[in-house]
């Protein structure tokens, strides 16, 4: 992406998943998880890459409030980040599926681990673990339809710009 179309890009893409988790929407439904392994997957400056999804937690952050659970779902973005560099020179429509998926998985997983150990809502046992595990699954779910469906929106519409050479072959 041409380097003044790639700031524009940016920006807009900060400034629309910061409106997304304002407007009313059913729990964890939003698109934050999916561009965080798009962004990982499409940015060539990968300092960029991260600050995308960071930023627009953080804007939309200012509005809603800090809470004590931030600094790990923000770690937990980064991973989502990370992943997508892992289906960077790859991307089709199963790795990006994959991509997501993993994302998803991995946010699921280190969110609720987080919830159990530090909540006091839970037995402090396997037990406990599995019961927070199994508590979090509505939570999984739109999490995981709106992941994919935002995040291989954002894949089909970039190929499709890029395909009619708008911004050039060069993300």
């Amino acid at each position: 992406m041409k380097a003044k179309y790639s700031v524009y890009f940016g920006l807009g893409l900060i400034i629309l998943l910061a409106l997304s988790r304002l407007i009313p929407h059913p729990p964890n439904f939003t698109p934050i998880l999916g561009m965080a392994v798009f962004s990982g997957a499409i940015i060539n400056k990968k300092i960029v890459a991260y600050l995308v999804p960071l930023a627009a937690m953080l804007l939309s952050d200012l509005y809603l409030g800090f809470h004590s659970g931030m600094p790990i779902i923000y770690f937990s973005l980064a991973i989502c980040v990370l992943i997508g560099t892992f289906i960077e020179s790859r991307v089709t429509i199963l790795n990006s599926i994959l991509g997501i998926t993993a994302g998803v998985l991995v946010f699921y997983l280190i969110t609720n681990f987080t919830v159990w150990y530090g909540s006091g809502m839970y037995e402090n046992s396997f037990s406990g673990l599995i019961t927070c595990y199994v508590m979090g699954l509505p939570f999984l779910q739109n999490t995981f339809i709106s992941s994919i469906l935002y995040g291989m929106g954002a894949f089909l519409i970039y190929d499709l710009i890029n395909k009619r050479m708008i911004f050039g072959n060069n993300a």
